[in-house]
């Protein structure tokens, strides 16, 4: 494959660009388009990084982790896919965890069978990595390493921040909520938010958007009644590929931290003191971990 071009299974998206990450996107056959960011690798690919985001499920948000993951491997290449519905411009109306899990499997297949040669490292943040632990059971031969960053894999509603959130995401307030976004268009978000410039980009976009608003709290109420118990069978048979990075204080994760570490290697799990949007502020600190276990 030419440095310039996408893979076969990405289409392009926007502008067009002779640098990395080029914007793509994924074609699912029954379940429509994903966005998708795609980093080439110098050469082909000896590994590819397929990542998961969390929710909202915007790969942009992730743009300089995975930028900096890349400069790493020159070997490595990098695919960034978005969940389904949760891109402004690119509309899904299946945007159901359910169907999240099966965009990210097809994600995964649609690599192996165009670098069927190069080893494929599957990455999560927060309920990506939930959804990336789904991929494993799936496909557990296709997969060599696995990264969990701030994993929300288990009792998701009661965490801390999920007892004080969970009746924001029950209906009807997604949809009355989306609806309500355009009152947000006047504020000046970089005065309230002190993020990089980027992220505020990636910010107005979605709340600019009631379809995108609407499909990201469907999916959190959805997270909410469906990630209870982990799956301690999986992870015990899989506990070689899985890496785990936990920050030191997450209202969405910390409560039940030490169930799900007590089954892995110290070597395998990682604490830092970075926030559970680790990927604002805190990218090139995740990355160099990240990197330095592949």
């Amino acid at each position: 494959m030419a440095q310039e071009e996408l893979p076969p299974f990405l289409v392009p998206f926007g502008q067009a660009t002779k640098t990395d990450p080029r914007e793509g996107v994924f074609n699912h056959s029954n379940l429509g388009p994903a966005h998708s960011l795609w980093w080439n690798s110098d050469g082909p690919p000896e590994a590819v990084f397929l990542f998961i985001p969390g929710n909202p499920g915007l790969v942009q948000f992730y743009t300089e982790f995975l930028g900096l993951l890349r400069s790493e491997h020159p070997h490595l290449a990098v695919f960034a896919h978005a969940h389904l519905g949760h891109t402004p411009g690119i509309f899904s109306d299946k945007h159901s965890l359910s169907a999240q899990v099966e965009s990210a499997i097809q994600a995964l297949d649609a690599v192996h069978t165009i670098f069927p040669a190069a080893k494929i490292i599957l990455s999560g943040h927060s309920v990506g990595s939930w959804i990336a632990l789904q991929v494993l059971k799936a496909r557990p031969s296709d997969i060599s390493q696995v990264f969990l960053l701030c994993p929300t894999i288990t009792h998701i509603a009661d965490t801390p921040n999920g007892r004080r959130l969970s009746w924001f995401f029950r209906s009807p307030l997604p949809r009355l909520i989306s609806w309500l976004s355009y009152l947000t268009r006047p504020l000046p978000l970089s005065l309230l938010f002190p993020w990089p410039v980027l992220q505020i980009t990636v910010l107005r976009s979605l709340l600019n958007d009631p379809a995108t608003i609407f499909a990201c709290l469907s999916m959190a109420h959805e997270e909410m009644v469906t990630i209870r118990e982990v799956d301690l069978t999986l992870l015990e048979e899989h506990g070689h590929k899985i890496y785990l990075y936990f920050a030191a204080k997450d209202d969405w994760v910390s409560t039940y931290e030490a169930k799900i570490t007590r089954l892995f290697d110290a070597s395998r799990v990682e604490r830092a003191d970075v926030p559970h949007a680790f990927c604002l502020h805190h990218g090139a600190k995740v990355a160099a971990w990240v990197a330095e276990n592949i």
